[in-house]
């Protein structure tokens, strides 16, 4: 069907259905001189009067009548199989690559992306846990997590994780062979389990901070690890002191299988941000995935 013949039809039918020219002449955004004349130009071309016009209203004559009921419907039909399309196109799909630490992927990424893919079975997310400072754009990943005091100033930053504390623990057995550390120099007279940080090849180094003193304490011990899990593993297991953030030791704290010293040395600090280049142009899929981890003070 030619283009025209069916912005005619259209225009017939707004005119139809709302018996005024006016009316359907705001629905469909054109004016009503041009409504009228587009009307007029399909009564000649199928050569009988679709509309009865009056001073004071337009109804359908039996022609228009049966061209409503005949053309209306399926009009209709492709009007909603084109919003249907559009929807699809807008619907939120592809695949989102986000780099970040271990205890971030854990503790914020997977409780906030968990529940909403089943939802969105077109959407794939990778995360690779990496704890060096990983330049996401060189590397191709979409977005990454880092504390707040991390992220870079040319990114745009969403905090989606509330302010955290780290926690110096170890064993009730560890403690039985050695006294407990009351200052963070301390630590260095103790075993220490370390976390190796890749993008040096260093040790990461464990700090502190009192009455605006901040201190960095470069520990030894018998391990070192890169990964939070083996690290657990090992202070549970009364090899020596770790440092962990606070919300990892919460249970077995509370059971009694560890033991926190030196809390008033471990102050608070921003939390996670995801951040991205302020370049990017947000996809719908991308925008949903902020959207569900955006901290909300809960």
């Amino acid at each position: 069907m030619p283009r025209d013949n069916l912005n005619e039809l259209t225009a017939f039918l707004a005119v139809a259905r709302e018996k005024s020219f006016t009316r359907a002449a705001a629905q469909l955004g054109v004016s009503q001189s041009a409504l009228s004349h587009t009307v007029r130009a399909l009564e000649e071309r199928l050569g009988v009067r679709l509309l009865t016009r009056t001073t004071r209203s337009v109804s359908p004559t039996e022609a228009g009548e049966r061209l409503v009921r005949s053309v209306g419907p399926r009009l209709d039909e492709i009007e909603a199989e084109l919003a249907a399309l559009s929807a699809l196109r807008e619907k939120p799909a592809g695949t989102i690559r986000i780099t970040a630490g271990e205890h971030a992927a854990d503790a914020i990424l997977w409780p906030a992306i968990a529940p909403l893919l089943p939802d969105y079975p077109d959407i794939k997310i990778e995360i690779i846990v990496d704890y060096g400072l990983t330049d996401i754009v060189a590397e191709r990943y979409d977005a990454g997590v880092r504390l707040g005091e991390q992220v870079a100033h040319d990114m745009i930053a969403v905090r989606i994780g509330p302010d955290m504390r780290m926690a110096v623990v170890g064993a009730p057995a560890y403690f039985a062979r050695r006294p407990k550390p009351r200052m963070p120099q301390d630590l260095t007279t103790h075993n220490c389990i370390n976390l190796r940080l890749p993008t040096y090849g260093g040790l990461y180094a464990w700090e502190f901070e009192k009455a605006g003193r901040e201190l960095k304490v470069r520990v030894e011990g018998q391990l070192i690890f890169n990964t939070a899990g083996l690290r657990m593993n090992a202070v549970l297991d009364g090899l020596g002191l770790a440092y962990l953030p606070e919300d990892q030791v919460h249970a077995p704290l509370a059971d009694g299988r560890l033991v926190r010293v030196l809390a008033d040395w471990c102050a608070p600090f921003p939390g996670y941000h995801l951040y991205y280049p302020s370049r990017r142009q947000a996809t719908p899929a991308f925008s949903l995935l902020v959207d569900a981890l955006r901290y909300r003070g809960r």
